[in-house]
């Protein structure tokens, strides 16, 4: 069952088109995550994909009900981290989980509390005197405590340091262990995600110009290194579906992205190397900006 559908989503800002027919779905118990540059689309998706928007055209369905005429039944069964952690400042963040709890049949108050002391977030702590990362992190363990179907994160990690960082990263990977539950992510952190991404979507100018799983994307993209001339090989090359093609000395390399032993180019020695998320993304970017990967 897919527990987030969208369909044909096009959002209009003036003149400018934000999204531009966007399409993918994200099924139950999957880490779906987003990538993009900043300004490609993401947090006006995420505000249509939680009802928050209208978009100019399209639907966005949301545990299988219309997310923007059904928003306040949804919501209950969906967590949400922004990108920009928000709460009223003078709230400790114990008085945020008891004012919460109360909204929320199914409240873990007891994980919650574990939560914030594993974080080293200080309860009794007005919101608004915690730092940017402790902020975030009370917003993770709200949204965790309601034992959401969804949980959606919107650059959760964005301007926090490596620690605070990797403190997210393995609460989030704890809570999927324990419960399964479906994750929507966008995010700039492309190493911590690869390792728990399910499939992975790339938005370029607000068009999704890639949506499938990880493992798929990583066999069909691969680096590719041999000796001597690029044009002797170009048709082989070529049928692999290349992004960037360089010389290095007497050495070429070339990044394809429909990798297929049998077409491999002729050469005595070909060196065929596995690709990052990261490295793929930059490679998709800048094929799609039409610039050197």
């Amino acid at each position: 069952m897919s527990v987030l559908e969208i369909e044909d989503l096009t959002v209009v800002y003036g003149a400018r088109r934000a999204l531009d027919r966007v399409s993918l779905r994200v099924e139950r118990g999957a880490v779906f995550v987003l990538l993009g540059v900043n300004g490609a689309g993401k947090s006006s998706l995420v505000r249509c994909a939680l009802g928050e928007q209208r978009p100019a055209a399209g639907r966005c369905r949301l545990l299988g009900r219309d997310a923007w005429r059904e928003r306040a039944a949804i919501l209950a069964e969906v967590g949400v981290v922004p990108e920009e952690p928000d709460a009223p400042p003078a709230m400790t963040a114990r008085q945020l989980l008891r004012f919460c709890a109360r909204l929320y049949a199914s409240w873990d108050g007891d994980g919650a509390a574990a939560r914030l002391a594993r974080f080293g977030v200080p309860a009794e702590v007005p919101f608004g005197r915690l730092s940017k990362g402790q902020k975030g992190q009370v917003a993770l363990t709200l949204a965790l405590a309601s034992r959401p179907a969804l949980l959606v994160l919107d650059d959760p990690t964005l301007g926090l340091d490596p620690l605070a960082r990797r403190a997210v990263f393995a609460e989030l990977i704890d809570e999927l262990a324990d419960r399964g539950t479906t994750v929507f992510l966008t995010t700039h952190d492309l190493a911590a995600v690869e390792g728990i991404a399910d499939s992975v979507g790339i938005l370029i100018d607000g068009r999704l110009v890639v949506a499938e799983e990880l493992e798929s994307l990583k066999r069909r993209f691969r680096r590719l290194s041999f000796a001597g001339e690029e044009a002797a090989r170009a048709p082989a090359v070529a049928r692999l579906g290349p992004l960037a093609v360089a010389r290095h000395g007497f050495q070429t390399e070339a990044v394809v992205s429909r990798f297929d032993e049998d077409d491999l180019p002729p050469a005595e020695a070909v060196e065929v190397s596995a690709l990052s998320l990261e490295e793929i993304f930059l490679a998709v970017a800048g094929e799609m900006k039409g610039a050197p990967a």
